[in-house]
């Protein structure tokens, strides 16, 4: 019996997504950050664990790229 020879195909490369600034993601970024500044400055001891739902929800939820609009 011969060999059998496979030659693989090279796979195609992912279509990059070029992406958007959305203002919708810089809005909610600016409501989390100013949430969590104010449970800090209010109570940082007991608004420990309220803290860091919000700081892992803005941790996970948004891309770094977003950047707020030029003043």
């Amino acid at each position: 019996m011969g060999k059998v020879v496979v030659i693989p195909a090279r796979p195609e490369p992912p279509k990059r997504v070029t992406r958007t600034s959305d203002v919708r993601y810089i809005d909610g970024q600016r409501v989390l950050v100013n949430a969590i500044k104010y449970l800090v400055r209010e109570d940082a001891a007991n608004n420990r664990e309220a803290i860091s739902v919000l700081s892992e929800h803005f941790r996970t939820q948004f891309r770094m790229s977003d950047r707020p609009p030029a003043p």
